[in-house]
């Protein structure tokens, strides 16, 4: 009558998400870019190992897309020299190798892919930016909160 229990969790958790992005700071969205690129790849390798094909090439295309729409375009080339260009071809590669381990069904080549976004993903939090200090005035802001899709989120409605 009002809809699976299902499709309510997954909208409840799609606000959560959106109101994560909008609150994010331009670091915690290259997080949570490398987040969904492992979340996408982790679930290439369920549905390979299950036999799932279409399920596979779904998950597999969201990591590629993510990769090469999200992190990959998200380089600026020109301020960050040779790291942004090595980047860039570590994602090329990393895409490449998502494209031959669907092709050729091999789980190996998505597991090395999931390690190299892992340790990507662990090297962008070790830098995560300090914030700087503030006068004598001034309080330090308080520790951000994992996120968590599920907590109650304040409304963003303005009201009349």
């Amino acid at each position: 009558m009002f809809g699976s229990t299902n499709s309510g969790a997954k909208a409840y958790a799609k606000v959560g998400v959106e109101t994560g992005v909008a609150a994010a700071s331009p670091h915690k969205l290259v997080v949570m870019l490398f987040e969904g690129a492992m979340v996408a790849v982790a679930s290439g390798i369920q549905h390979m190992q299950s036999g799932d094909t279409a399920a596979k090439g779904a998950a597999i295309s969201k990591a590629i897309s993510i990769i090469d729409s999200g992190l990959r375009a998200s380089l600026d080339k020109q301020v960050g020299g040779e790291i942004a260009l090595n980047l860039d071809a570590l994602y090329e590669y990393m895409s490449t190798r998502l494209v031959i381990a669907n092709l050729k069904n091999q789980p190996k080549i998505l597991e090395e892919v999931y390690q190299l976004l892992k340790g990507l993903k662990d090297a962008w939090e070790a830098i995560t930016p300090v914030p700087t200090a503030g006068g004598p005035d001034q309080q330090s802001a308080p520790a951000p909160q994992p996120y968590d899709p599920l907590a109650p989120q304040q409304s963003r409605l303005v009201k009349a």
